[in-house]
Protein backbone atom coordinates (compact mmCIF):
# COMPACT_ATOMS: atom_id res chain seq x y z
CA UNK A 1 0.00 0.00 0.00
CA UNK A 2 3.21 2.39 0.54
CA UNK A 3 4.12 3.01 -3.66
CA UNK A 4 7.90 4.11 -2.44
CA UNK A 5 8.44 1.51 -0.36
CA UNK A 6 7.09 -1.12 -3.27
CA UNK A 7 10.15 0.27 -5.35
CA UNK A 8 12.35 -0.54 -3.13
CA UNK A 9 11.33 -4.03 -2.36
CA UNK A 10 10.75 -4.92 -5.66
CA UNK A 11 7.68 -6.47 -7.69
CA UNK A 12 9.10 -9.64 -7.43
CA UNK A 13 9.29 -9.97 -3.41
CA UNK A 14 6.49 -8.31 -3.37
CA UNK A 15 4.30 -10.34 -5.12
CA UNK A 16 5.85 -13.13 -3.11
CA UNK A 17 4.70 -11.53 -0.06
CA UNK A 18 1.16 -11.16 -1.50
CA UNK A 19 0.76 -14.81 -2.14
CA UNK A 20 2.10 -16.26 1.24
CA UNK A 21 -1.15 -17.66 2.87
CA UNK A 22 -1.74 -17.10 6.52
CA UNK A 23 -2.00 -20.83 6.68
CA UNK A 24 1.33 -21.26 5.33
CA UNK A 25 3.59 -19.19 8.66
CA UNK A 26 7.13 -20.51 6.78
CA UNK A 27 5.94 -19.26 3.53
CA UNK A 28 4.99 -15.84 5.10
CA UNK A 29 8.28 -16.18 7.00
CA UNK A 30 10.55 -16.67 3.91
CA UNK A 31 9.06 -13.91 2.01
CA UNK A 32 8.81 -11.59 4.90
CA UNK A 33 12.88 -12.51 4.74
CA UNK A 34 13.36 -11.61 1.06
CA UNK A 35 11.32 -8.11 1.55
CA UNK A 36 13.64 -6.85 4.17
CA UNK A 37 16.42 -8.05 2.89
CA UNK A 38 15.66 -6.27 -0.24
CA UNK A 39 14.92 -3.30 1.56
CA UNK A 40 17.75 -3.35 3.93
CA UNK A 41 20.25 -3.82 0.79
CA UNK A 42 19.04 -1.10 -1.49
CA UNK A 43 21.00 1.38 -3.05
CA UNK A 44 21.49 4.32 -0.51
CA UNK A 45 20.66 6.75 -3.31
CA UNK A 46 17.65 5.10 -4.54
CA UNK A 47 16.49 4.34 -0.89
CA UNK A 48 16.71 8.24 0.09
CA UNK A 49 14.74 9.34 -3.26
CA UNK A 50 12.09 7.23 -2.37
CA UNK A 51 12.21 8.25 1.53
CA UNK A 52 11.83 11.44 0.55
CA UNK A 53 9.19 11.37 -1.87
CA UNK A 54 7.24 9.28 0.88
CA UNK A 55 7.75 12.10 3.11
CA UNK A 56 6.85 14.84 0.23
CA UNK A 57 3.80 12.89 -0.19
CA UNK A 58 2.35 12.19 3.12
CA UNK A 59 3.02 16.16 4.20
CA UNK A 60 1.04 17.11 0.98
CA UNK A 61 -1.77 14.36 2.48
CA UNK A 62 -1.42 15.97 5.86
CA UNK A 63 -1.62 19.67 5.07
CA UNK A 64 -4.48 19.30 3.07
CA UNK A 65 -6.04 17.19 6.29
CA UNK A 66 -6.34 13.75 4.52
CA UNK A 67 -6.14 10.58 6.67
CA UNK A 68 -2.57 9.19 6.69
CA UNK A 69 -2.67 6.32 9.49
CA UNK A 70 -2.89 3.66 6.32
CA UNK A 71 0.53 4.69 5.97
CA UNK A 72 1.41 5.78 9.97
CA UNK A 73 2.13 9.17 8.63
CA UNK A 74 2.66 10.52 11.77
CA UNK A 75 4.90 8.23 13.21
CA UNK A 76 6.85 8.25 9.62
CA UNK A 77 7.26 12.42 9.70
CA UNK A 78 8.55 12.10 13.36
CA UNK A 79 11.13 9.96 12.72
CA UNK A 80 12.40 11.33 9.61
CA UNK A 81 12.88 14.73 11.48
CA UNK A 82 14.64 12.90 14.26
CA UNK A 83 16.85 10.90 11.69
CA UNK A 84 16.29 12.30 8.11
CA UNK A 85 17.22 10.16 5.24
CA UNK A 86 17.56 6.84 7.56
CA UNK A 87 16.63 3.81 5.83
CA UNK A 88 14.91 2.82 9.31
CA UNK A 89 12.24 5.10 8.65
CA UNK A 90 10.79 2.23 6.09
CA UNK A 91 11.12 -0.55 8.95
CA UNK A 92 7.99 0.87 10.87
CA UNK A 93 5.68 -1.31 7.94
CA UNK A 94 7.37 -4.01 9.01
CA UNK A 95 7.05 -3.89 12.57
CA UNK A 96 3.66 -3.21 15.02
CA UNK A 97 3.45 0.15 16.53
CA UNK A 98 2.90 -0.98 20.34
CA UNK A 99 1.49 1.89 23.03
CA UNK A 100 2.07 0.44 26.19
CA UNK A 101 0.02 1.60 28.62
CA UNK A 102 1.62 2.70 33.00
CA UNK A 103 1.90 -1.12 34.69
CA UNK A 104 2.03 -3.10 31.25
CA UNK A 105 5.09 -4.74 30.20
CA UNK A 106 5.97 -7.03 27.10
CA UNK A 107 8.58 -9.65 26.00
CA UNK A 108 10.53 -9.45 23.43
CA UNK A 109 12.73 -13.02 22.53
CA UNK A 110 16.00 -13.10 20.80
CA UNK A 111 16.65 -11.79 17.47
CA UNK A 112 12.94 -9.62 17.27
CA UNK A 113 13.12 -6.42 15.86
CA UNK A 114 12.31 -3.68 17.75
CA UNK A 115 13.21 0.12 18.15
CA UNK A 116 12.34 2.04 21.44
CA UNK A 117 10.24 5.38 19.90
CA UNK A 118 9.36 7.50 23.44
CA UNK A 119 8.62 7.55 27.07
CA UNK A 120 9.74 6.13 30.35
CA UNK A 121 10.23 1.89 30.74
CA UNK A 122 12.32 -0.22 32.98
CA UNK A 123 13.97 -2.92 30.38
CA UNK A 124 15.51 -5.85 31.42
CA UNK A 125 18.17 -7.88 29.25
CA UNK A 126 19.53 -11.08 29.32
CA UNK A 127 23.27 -11.30 28.62
CA UNK A 128 24.10 -11.05 25.16
CA UNK A 129 27.69 -10.42 23.01
CA UNK A 130 25.81 -8.28 20.57
CA UNK A 131 23.57 -5.37 19.44
CA UNK A 132 23.07 -5.35 15.70
CA UNK A 133 21.20 -2.10 14.17
CA UNK A 134 18.28 -1.62 11.80
CA UNK A 135 18.30 1.60 11.09
CA UNK A 136 17.27 4.61 13.03
CA UNK A 137 21.03 5.63 14.11
CA UNK A 138 24.19 7.18 13.28
CA UNK A 139 26.13 3.84 14.74
CA UNK A 140 27.57 1.36 12.38
CA UNK A 141 24.54 -1.31 10.79
CA UNK A 142 26.13 -4.82 9.58
CA UNK A 143 22.89 -5.43 7.11
CA UNK A 144 24.00 -8.67 6.43
CA UNK A 145 24.36 -10.29 9.46
CA UNK A 146 20.90 -8.21 10.61
CA UNK A 147 19.16 -10.09 8.15
CA UNK A 148 20.28 -13.19 7.96
CA UNK A 149 19.96 -13.33 12.09
CA UNK A 150 16.16 -11.99 12.31
CA UNK A 151 13.25 -14.22 13.61
CA UNK A 152 11.10 -13.32 10.59
CA UNK A 153 7.85 -15.02 12.73
CA UNK A 154 4.84 -12.49 11.98
CA UNK A 155 3.01 -11.41 15.73
CA UNK A 156 0.00 -9.70 16.71
CA UNK A 157 1.19 -6.88 19.38
CA UNK A 158 -0.94 -8.23 21.83
CA UNK A 159 1.01 -11.66 22.22
CA UNK A 160 3.42 -9.46 23.46
CA UNK A 161 2.17 -7.94 25.69
CA UNK A 162 1.25 -9.40 30.05
CA UNK A 163 0.01 -8.04 32.78
CA UNK A 164 2.14 -8.15 36.48
CA UNK A 165 0.85 -10.45 38.68
CA UNK A 166 0.14 -9.34 42.81
CA UNK A 167 2.28 -11.30 44.78
CA UNK A 168 1.08 -14.06 47.37
CA UNK A 169 3.20 -13.23 49.75
CA UNK A 170 3.67 -9.58 49.60
CA UNK A 171 0.56 -7.44 48.53
CA UNK A 172 2.47 -4.53 48.08
CA UNK A 173 4.79 -6.24 45.30
CA UNK A 174 3.81 -6.88 41.51
CA UNK A 175 5.94 -9.66 39.75
CA UNK A 176 6.49 -9.56 35.98
CA UNK A 177 7.41 -13.03 34.67
CA UNK A 178 8.44 -13.19 31.27
CA UNK A 179 8.01 -17.13 29.61
CA UNK A 180 12.11 -17.65 30.02
CA UNK A 181 13.78 -18.54 33.51
CA UNK A 182 16.85 -15.81 32.95
CA UNK A 183 15.17 -12.56 34.72
CA UNK A 184 12.06 -11.45 36.57
CA UNK A 185 11.18 -7.79 37.15
CA UNK A 186 9.01 -7.12 40.82
CA UNK A 187 7.22 -3.39 41.42
CA UNK A 188 7.60 -2.85 44.86
CA UNK A 189 4.77 0.00 45.73
CA UNK A 190 5.26 0.58 49.32
CA UNK A 191 2.60 2.97 50.88
CA UNK A 192 2.76 5.83 53.01
CA UNK A 193 1.65 4.42 55.64
CA UNK A 194 4.18 1.85 56.22
CA UNK A 195 7.55 3.15 57.82
CA UNK A 196 9.09 0.59 57.90
CA UNK A 197 9.81 -1.65 55.09
CA UNK A 198 11.68 -5.24 54.17
CA UNK A 199 13.04 -6.11 51.31
CA UNK A 200 13.25 -10.24 51.49
CA UNK A 201 16.35 -11.94 50.91
CA UNK A 202 16.46 -14.18 47.76
CA UNK A 203 18.36 -17.12 46.17
CA UNK A 204 20.29 -15.33 43.51
CA UNK A 205 21.59 -11.52 43.29
CA UNK A 206 19.31 -8.79 42.05
CA UNK A 207 19.29 -5.04 41.20
CA UNK A 208 16.74 -2.51 42.98
CA UNK A 209 15.95 0.53 41.16
CA UNK A 210 14.43 3.31 42.92
CA UNK A 211 11.50 5.58 41.21
CA UNK A 212 10.03 7.31 43.95
CA UNK A 213 10.35 8.00 47.43
CA UNK A 214 12.98 8.52 49.56
CA UNK A 215 14.55 5.97 52.77
CA UNK A 216 17.44 4.69 54.63
CA UNK A 217 18.73 1.30 54.18
CA UNK A 218 20.28 -1.15 56.69
CA UNK A 219 21.41 -4.38 55.25
CA UNK A 220 22.13 -7.57 56.59
CA UNK A 221 25.60 -7.28 54.64
CA UNK A 222 26.36 -3.67 54.24
CA UNK A 223 28.25 -1.88 57.28
CA UNK A 224 26.68 1.10 57.10
CA UNK A 225 23.10 2.54 55.94
CA UNK A 226 22.35 3.84 52.69
CA UNK A 227 20.25 6.61 51.85
CA UNK A 228 17.59 5.66 48.92
CA UNK A 229 16.03 8.38 46.99
CA UNK A 230 14.68 8.55 43.22
CA UNK A 231 17.58 7.43 40.65
CA UNK A 232 19.52 5.09 43.71
CA UNK A 233 20.41 1.56 42.60
CA UNK A 234 21.24 -0.81 44.78
CA UNK A 235 23.28 -4.67 43.85
CA UNK A 236 21.51 -6.83 46.34
CA UNK A 237 23.60 -10.21 47.07
CA UNK A 238 22.41 -13.39 47.24
CA UNK A 239 20.61 -14.25 50.75
CA UNK A 240 20.58 -10.65 51.99
CA UNK A 241 17.68 -8.50 52.94
CA UNK A 242 17.41 -4.95 53.11
CA UNK A 243 15.33 -3.10 55.75
CA UNK A 244 13.75 0.22 54.60
CA UNK A 245 12.87 3.08 56.68
CA UNK A 246 10.91 5.34 54.88
CA UNK A 247 10.70 9.27 55.31
CA UNK A 248 8.83 10.29 52.45
CA UNK A 249 4.99 10.95 52.62
CA UNK A 250 4.13 10.13 49.31
CA UNK A 251 5.51 6.13 49.71
CA UNK A 252 8.02 4.07 47.56
CA UNK A 253 8.19 3.09 44.02
CA UNK A 254 11.00 0.80 43.26
CA UNK A 255 11.90 -1.67 40.21
CA UNK A 256 13.94 -5.38 41.02
CA UNK A 257 15.27 -7.44 38.34
CA UNK A 258 16.24 -10.45 40.06
CA UNK A 259 16.22 -14.54 38.57
CA UNK A 260 13.36 -16.73 40.07
CA UNK A 261 15.41 -19.79 40.93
Amino acid sequence: DVPELRALIGEVAVEQLERSRSDDPRGVSAALRVCFTRLLKSEKKFFVDQLNMLVKRISQEAAEGKDTSGSNGDLLLRLHSQYPGDIGCFTIYFLNVVRLEPGEAMFLGANEPHAYLHGDCVEIMACSDNTVRAGLTPKFMDVLTLCEMLNYTPAPSSSKIFPAVQSQLDPNVYLYDPPVPDFTVMRIEIPASIKLYLISAMDSASILLVIQGTAVGTSTAAASEMSLHRGSVLFISANESISLHLSSPDGMLLFRACCLL
